[in-house]
């Protein structure tokens, strides 16, 4: 997850609650992903705060670091390493075709990071040779991307990688925005109320659902293409609540959007507060704790892989 801006729910949907979750039936990496987020311009200051704030959010929405490695990328350079190994073996067209690389090189300028960061995405993934990664809609292609690149290196230099399969949530694989719900949730968005963040007080996140964007009509019901802003609510709402989207169809379908706005924000404000306790019961230095020794290990067992992908390469 890349620390730019406040997380919102989106990060939180789409990612964190799935992160927690999968700490049952898997060993899981996470990480800060502060290399990435320098590909677009930036304050250094800010981007050494949001990083930590963003580590202590991951920590306050149930990540275990006894269960967990969690880390700043920056932190383990083999991340890098062998980001420029596969780099050689990946075409420039492929890159040039990537969705994320058309929106961001218009918006900020060509640079090479912008360019090349799904190759230190793939990087990310493969130098702990792990087998399922956790993406929205929005990383598939990207994922795709590491599967392709992992392919070319066992066929190149024998086989080395695993190819990651995808895991997606059912609800929540995608959060829009509340002002324009056939867009993504983002940080970037330049009107405030079109997120949720996690840390927002209650009377906020109720105003922000309240005058979210919804559509013609008066009807709730479960349709992304004839209501794409009911939909996203709707969705959010199961999430939240625990229950399924037909049965808040029926209780509510007929209900109204005001009744059923005041709904979803109590939900949504409901299932935050836990996260925003156990983040305000954080300590900066509990935190930094947990970030450098899980870097620690994450070098090591990084290490451990470069040694063989390196043989591999012809590096020795």
């Amino acid at each position: 997850m890349q620390p730019t801006g406040e997380p919102h729910l989106g990060n939180l949907v789409g990612a964190l609650r799935n992160w927690v979750r999968m700490q049952d039936d898997y060993e899981t990496i996470y990480c800060v992903v502060d290399l990435h987020a320098m590909t677009i311009p930036y304050n250094p200051a800010d981007l050494a705060r949001e990083r930590h704030d963003l580590a202590r959010m991951i920590l306050a929405a149930g990540v275990d670091p006894q269960r967990s490695l969690l880390y700043y990328q920056s932190e383990v350079p083999q991340h890098v390493e062998l980001a420029w190994i596969l780099g050689t073996i990946t075409g420039i067209g492929q890159l040039e075709r990537m969705t994320q690389f058309k929106e961001k090189s218009d918006r900020s300028g060509q640079n090479l990071g912008i360019l090349a960061y799904p190759v230190l995405q793939a990087a990310d993934i493969l130098i702990h040779k792990v087998h399922a990664v956790p993406v929205g809609d929005d990383q598939a292609q990207h994922l795709e991307l590491t599967r392709d690149i992992a392919e070319r290196f066992n066929a190149r230099f024998g086989d080395e990688f695993p190819l990651p399969e995808r895991i997606t949530p059912e609800i929540g694989a995608r959060v829009m925005s509340l002002t324009e719900p056939t867009a993504k949730m983002s940080k970037s968005d330049p009107s405030p109320r079109s997120r949720i963040l996690l840390n927002d007080k209650r009377e906020d996140i109720l105003k922000k659902v309240k005058s979210a964007v919804t559509d013609t009509g008066s009807e709730v019901a479960y349709d992304w293409e004839k209501k794409p802003g009911i939909s996203n609510l709707l969705e959010l709402f199961s999430f939240f609540s625990g229950r399924t989207i037909s049965d808040l169809t029926d209780e509510y379908g007929s209900a109204g959007y005001g009744a059923f706005k005041a709904a979803v924000g109590e939900s949504i404000a409901d299932g935050l507060h836990p996260i925003q306790e156990a983040y305000a019961g954080l300590s900066d230095s509990q935190v930094s704790q947990v970030m450098e020794s899980s870097a620690a290990i994450a070098r090591d067992r990084a290490e451990a892989s470069m040694v063989t992908i390196r043989e591999r390469a012809g590096l020795v």
